[in-house]
């Protein structure tokens, strides 16, 4: 229930906040996606991967929304899944997470044929968001967790 709750702020924040700063390089930090990996960190990968997929189905219908539905559902149950497998360490799970997601997008992107998705969005578009999602992903983390130590050892 408070992972849930986490996601649907997350979300919040993301399309009343974050979309609409003006950051330098047109990035945006991934709020939703740090939701997802902090609930799975705190829950396990069954839970992170089930909290991923109702995730991304918010995400795929919350606007602005110019991609198919399920694309980011299943990014995010991907994404879920395996920051609650854990890859040897909280931080090291965070960044492994923040680094495949954009990919894992832009890669199913690039399968359905998207006409958005081109070289230019993997070299410039994609470095900015991991770069900024991963500026505040401590934050995130530590709200998402509530402050406790993950499952496992860092």
């Amino acid at each position: 229930m408070i992972g849930a709750l986490v996601v649907v702020l997350a979300l919040l924040a993301q399309v009343m906040l974050v979309n609409r700063l003006p950051l330098p390089a047109g990035g945006a930090p991934d709020l939703v996606l740090l939701a997802v990996v902090g609930v799975a960190l705190d829950r396990g990968p069954v839970a992170g991967a089930m909290v991923g997929f109702f995730s991304g189905l918010l995400v795929d219908l919350v606007p602005p929304t110019a991609h198919l539905m399920g694309q980011y559902a299943f990014v995010l149950a991907l994404v879920g899944y395996v920051a609650g497998r854990g890859a040897g360490g909280a931080a090291t799970t965070v960044v492994l997470c923040v680094l495949i997601a954009p990919l894992v997008a832009v890669g199913v992107a690039g399968l359905i044929s998207d006409p958005r998705v081109s070289l230019s969005t993997l070299t410039q578009q994609v470095p900015v968001t991991v770069l900024y999602t991963l500026i505040v992903a401590p934050v995130v983390i530590w709200l998402a967790t509530r402050g406790r130590q993950p499952r496992f050892s860092t």
